[in-house]
């Protein structure tokens, strides 16, 4: 090529000249790759968990199906931890001590849903990288549903 050709702003390949092969997307891929598909298993929780294992090619890979039991799973343990605690808590503003009751249970339970979000964060993350990171007793359950 010349040193006054024009060239490509997006890809530097000579005007009407075809794009370098980094840029052309890789054949035969039509959708997402594992690890992604992984961690966005996670993003919406059971939601996200079901919607990978009825979507193909995905329900067929034991990486991704191990992903979204686990979201399945974690989610729903999060949600039972989560009515309990409300229980509990209405029940001790009642009988216990009021308010001010409230305010320590509040407290601790910002606590605990911050720790959800940490755990939440890190298995999207290890997903990512393509790793099986199981969660105790959640894990074992997962890996198992999913066949791996």
């Amino acid at each position: 090529m010349q040193d006054g050709a024009a060239k490509c702003g997006a890809c530097g390949a000579a005007a009407g000249g075809a794009a370098p092969a980094s840029a052309a997307p890789a054949a035969g891929s039509g959708g997402m790759t594992r690890n992604v598909a992984g961690a966005l298993a996670y993003i919406l929780g059971i939601i996200t968990g079901v919607i990978f294992l009825v979507m193909d090619p995905y329900k067929n890979d034991k990486f991704v199906r191990f992903h979204a039991f686990q979201s399945i799973f974690y989610w729903a343990v999060c949600f039972v931890i989560w009515m309990v605690w409300t229980t509990v808590v209405v029940g001790m503003i009642f009988t216990a001590g009021g308010l001010g009751m409230y305010s320590m249970f509040g407290l601790i339970f910002t606590l605990l849903r911050l720790a959800m979000f940490g755990v939440w964060l890190f298995l999207m993350y290890k997903a990512y990288n393509n790793e099986e990171f199981k969660l105790p007793i959640i894990g074992d359950l997962a890996a198992k549903q999913a066949g791996a």
